[in-house]
């Protein structure tokens, strides 16, 4: 049994937290976890590349010069692809890299980034992280009280939390995703995670409980 300790924002422990990783998943496939970040990092790519096969540029398709007799080796068109300003052999097109995988698979693969994350002591709890309006400078202070001033962070709030998104942005390598955006990308991305009791309370909410159950 894991047991993570809740401070409050001043960095004060004000209590604990008992869960079992395995309460979360049964345990951690990393081929599973790999094959899902693949995926998300596939969807994010543009495909919008594109070049000139030899059909496409600018040139004529007279021969350079005639085939024998000059001592030079035979060459036909200036669009060639070995040519300087010829086209490309295999010529690149726009094209979707965008797959999915089943979304009990991807639920699966949160929960065991989730899990694997505890295991590894990298998960923070805090009590409350609320504010009444965007403010950078409490949200620094807070992180500085907590020693996770100067990590890549993951911010997990139960809900979407306009304050608490516009007081992280301008801070460097800190990202904020509510309960209902983790996944596994953005969950081992960072060196640590920061959560609410109440985003942790969510998380272990929604876990089905055959997978409870199977631990």
């Amino acid at each position: 049994m894991a047991s993570l300790n809740i401070y409050d924002r001043s960095g004060k422990q004000v209590g604990t937290y008992d869960i079992e990783p395995t309460d979360l998943a049964p345990s951690i496939n990393k081929q599973l976890l790999h094959d899902v970040v693949v995926m998300y990092q596939a969807n994010m790519r543009q495909g919008t590349f594109r070049t000139k096969s030899r059909a496409e540029v600018a040139g004529t398709t007279k021969k350079m010069y005639r085939q024998k007799g000059t001592g030079n080796a035979r060459a036909g068109s200036r669009r060639s692809p070995v040519r300087r300003g010829g086209g490309h052999t295999f010529a690149k097109r726009p094209r979707d890299f965008s797959y999915r995988l089943p979304r009990k698979a991807l639920q699966l693969a949160t929960r065991m980034a989730l899990a694997a994350k505890i295991q590894d002591n990298e998960v923070v709890l805090i009590d409350d992280l609320k504010f009444t309006s965007p403010k950078t400078k409490d949200m620094v202070a807070i992180l500085k009280a907590l020693g996770l001033s100067g990590n890549s962070l993951l911010v997990a709030t139960s809900g979407v939390d306009t304050n608490v998104y516009m007081s992280a942005r301008n801070i460097e390598g800190v990202e904020v995703s509510p309960t209902s955006g983790l996944n596994a990308l953005n969950l081992l991305k960072p060196n640590r995670v920061l959560m609410t009791k109440a985003s942790l309370d969510a998380v272990r909410a929604r876990t089905p409980k055959k997978a409870a159950a199977a631990s």
